[in-house]
């Protein structure tokens, strides 16, 4: 899908999805693991990785 590391950077880094509404949010790692985050729509803290294609 990608061509070059710097688009794969910039598309699928540090990007999560809600669990439950399958919204895409942007954050770090350590801030979804430590459970920090909220999904914007929702309200959850379960979040997963982009899937890459």
């Amino acid at each position: 899908m990608v061509k070059f590391p710097e688009a794969d950077a910039r598309i699928m880094k540090n990007v999560f999805v809600c669990r439950a509404c399958k919204s895409k949010t942007r954050t770090s790692n350590l801030k979804v693991l430590a459970g920090k985050v909220t999904c914007k729509k929702c309200g959850q803290h379960a979040f997963r990785p982009l899937r890459k294609k």
